[in-house]
């Protein structure tokens, strides 16, 4: 997201621009841990800039039914959430980390399954 040093350094507003100016953005690896109230608002200014502009890719090791309580705000939380759900394709991919997969010495990987749903979660 929008660095820390770009707003101490008041090159925020370039920072932003350089995330909105893409065909695509992609976050990954989203919600790690929860965001402090800034970076709530970064995220919610990128997604509302992008929204019906540009397209995203979130990854998240999280399912989307747990990304509301990552935010400090609730009503921002489902204002962003409400605007990256709205026309997405939602893909839940189950089985093994494809990294453990690739350590050297591992047994024969398993099949993985993608689920894909338009406008809701698979489960």
């Amino acid at each position: 997201m929008v660095t820390q040093s770009s707003r101490a350094d008041n090159s925020w507003d370039a920072e932003l621009r350089r995330l909105l100016a893409p065909d695509l953005l992609i976050i990954d690896d989203f919600g790690l841990k929860p965001m402090t109230m800034t970076q709530a608002e970064d995220f919610y200014e990128i997604v509302a800039e992008r929204h019906l502009r540009g397209s995203i890719i979130v990854t998240s090791n999280r399912p989307p039914a747990d990304w509301l309580s990552l935010f400090p705000d609730p009503v921002m939380a489902n204002s962003a959430l409400d605007r990256l759900a709205h026309n997405a394709h939602h893909f839940v991919m189950k089985g093994e980390s494809y990294r453990k997969k690739m350590r050297p010495n591992s047994p024969a990987p398993a099949t993985n399954q993608t689920e894909h749903t338009e406008g809701q979660t698979a489960q």
